[in-house]
């Protein structure tokens, strides 16, 4: 009787051997998993909080990128290929520049992205502060974000690339306001990373992105609201 294949799920964080090409053949688009120096990491689906806290950034960051034709933002899973002989990793999110766009294809992204950002569950704490810190830095990753949103281990730390090619952290979530050197004008509160359950991204797009008064973001609201239902009636 043959032995039945095992599914995600069951594999949970199983480490399994095969090559790069043997990797590409053997994942889908639903997969999660990653592939380094020989081994495929199966991830473990990830909690609410991490999907909030990915969720919400992935939109602030997209809104403001779009608003500006700046490029373009990616949310796992999509494979990011470092480098021609290196790992084939899925960060949580990254940005490409308008300039680095031609190397974006339908099933990955080839070389370092400008800007990438991990958000820190028990799995991937080790290998998100060193083994990927390492490999985004040698690649050449412009900006590193990592976001650890788990109860009473709240931190995040802004780290960018200096003319050494190391990684400078520049800001922690003890700074009040954090610009990204790599976006200009786009900033954040990591304040807000804690509270992405009861925060409106579009509220806080519009009032802190934007400039304007929380009297005015209503005002807009109730615009669009009429504006809404005048078209249905």
């Amino acid at each position: 009787m043959a032995l039945k294949e095992p599914t995600i799920s069951e594999t949970k964080l199983a480490h399994l051997k095969m090559s790069y090409e043997e990797f590409l053949q053997w994942a889908d688009e639903d997969t999660h998993a990653e592939w380094v120096e020989g081994e495929v990491i199966v991830h473990m689906p990830p909690k609410d909080i991490h999907q909030t806290t990915s969720g919400f950034l992935y939109w602030l960051l997209r809104s403001f990128v779009d608003l500006f034709n700046l490029g373009k933002v990616v949310i796992a899973p999509f494979e990011v290929k470092l480098k021609p002989d290196g790992p084939a990793r899925e960060p949580d999110i990254f940005f490409i520049a308008q300039e680095n766009l031609n190397r974006l294809t339908e099933e990955r992204f080839v070389g370092p992205p400008d800007l990438i950002i991990e958000i820190i569950s028990k799995e991937s704490a080790h290998r998100d502060r060193h083994q990927k810190f390492n490999e985004y830095c040698q690649a050449g990753v412009r900006e590193y974000w990592l976001i650890d949103s788990r109860p009473h281990k709240q931190g995040a730390d802004f780290f960018y690339l200096n003319e050494q090619n190391e990684y400078e952290l520049f800001a922690t979530e003890e700074d009040e306001r954090v610009e990204s050197r790599v976006l200009p004008g786009f900033w954040l509160r990591p304040d807000w990373l804690w509270r992405v359950e009861t925060l409106n991204p579009l509220t806080i797009f519009f009032e802190n992105m934007g400039g304007m008064s929380s009297e005015q973001v209503k005002e807009i609201q109730q615009t669009l609201r009429r504006g809404f239902s005048k078209d249905k009636d």
